[in-house]
């Protein structure tokens, strides 16, 4: 065993004493002479690189391909010596290790590692396989973690991450018959794929809602908010926005079965969104003001316009409010109509309510109008 330390500090000299003899000579040399001491230098160092190379050996690359890179880094460590910064055999260490070890980065691994993970991969597999010719036996992490003075987390992200230097392949065969692939055994059929054409279709029908009635549905199905809470920050009763998201429904449902676009409740052109329509006939003394839709802030002014436009050109015996086409009153119709009852009894004309609904005619009875409630 000494004779040999002898004969590798031996050529490890002989080499450094030729590359110092090298930089001498290349400094008074011609540039045809210069080429001729660069080969006959690289030849002199091929066996030193031979050597390096088979330090890498046994981890997936072949040793001809791991010596061409390492002769690559020793013609980079011999272009760039420079005497007087130190030993070239150290020099040359370092560029044909940063050399191979670059290779195995770039070139062997099959899928994308930080360089930190790669190296300490590196690492990790020559420890591992000195540590088990040693102990008999497969090195644990700690032991790994010890040897290379690394914490045991990184050893095991290492060990972790060198299964990506050579990963299976998707089209490998699964069974043994090879009629199934291993990535058919990967992901399953998207649910939602078959449901693309409705999502699209639904989306393009909301936009044709009144801006109310996507705000609800925004609300409900996209804000998981309440009835009741969706009632308090319009402004209208839970009741009210229960029916309005009914029919908005409804209406979502019959487009998405129907070849044309059916018309919305209630809707009278683009002015008339909400749907309210107002209608005066006179009949003998009595002035009837028929209403159709629903009477909520969004149309109790236009019907108190009309009403009081009624009284003071009623000229007629009794005003006579028909609600019979009226689904649903909110306490802004309400106002509406008691505001009408006191400009009637200022004017001096009787005024009464037909046709009121169960639902409503509840609604007005609470409020005081059920004296004005006739057949």
């Amino acid at each position: 065993m000494p004779a040999q330390d002898d004969t590798h500090t031996r050529v490890l000299e002989d080499l450094d004493t030729a590359a110092v003899e090298y930089a001498t000579r290349m400094a008074e040399a011609s540039a045809p002479e210069r080429a001729v001491l660069r080969d006959e230098l690289t030849r002199t160092c091929l066996p030193f690189a031979g050597r390096m190379a088979r330090r890498y050996r046994g981890r997936g690359e072949t040793l001809e391909d791991l010596e061409q890179v390492a002769r690559l880094g020793l013609v980079k460590a011999i272009d760039r010596y420079d005497p007087e910064r130190g030993s070239f055999t150290a020099y040359a260490v370092i560029t044909i290790s940063g050399e191979i070890k670059r290779h195995f980065r770039d070139r062997t691994w099959g899928v994308h590692v930080p360089r930190r993970i790669q190296d300490l991969s590196l690492e990790v597999g020559h420890a591992s396989m000195v540590l088990t010719t040693e102990l008999s036996r497969t090195p644990t992490a700690a032991e790994l973690a010890a040897r290379l003075r690394v914490t045991e987390a990184a050893v095991r992200e290492a060990l972790e991450s060198a299964a990506g230097y050579s990963p299976s392949s998707l089209n490998a065969p699964a069974g043994g018959d090879g009629a199934a692939e291993f990535g058919d055994l990967l992901g399953d059929p998207d649910a939602d794929l078959e449901m693309i054409d409705d999502r699209l279709t639904v989306a393009g029908l909301l936009l044709r809602l009144p801006a109310r009635e996507r705000q609800m549905l925004a609300l409900r199905f996209y804000g998981n908010r309440t009835q009741a809470e969706i009632a308090a920050e319009l402004g209208i009763s839970q009741m009210h926005v229960s029916r309005l998201l009914s029919r908005s429904l409804a209406w979502l449902r019959e487009a998405m079965l129907s070849d044309s676009l059916p018309r919305w409740e209630g809707a009278n052109g683009p002015s008339d969104v909400h749907g309210m329509q107002i209608s005066v006939h006179r009949s003998g003394g009595d002035l009837t003001v028929r209403v159709r839709g629903e009477v909520d802030r969004d149309t109790a002014e236009r019907l108190r316009t009309a009403l009081r436009h009624a009284v003071s050109t009623a000229d007629a015996d009794r005003l006579v409010i028909d609600l019979a086409g009226v689904p649903l009153v909110d306490a802004a119709g309400v106002a509406v109509l008691l505001d009408a009852a006191s400009a009637a009894a200022v004017a001096g004309t009787g005024l009464s309510l037909t046709g009121a609904q169960p639902y409503v005619a509840r609604i007005l009875a609470v409020s005081g109008l059920q004296n004005l409630m006739g057949g």
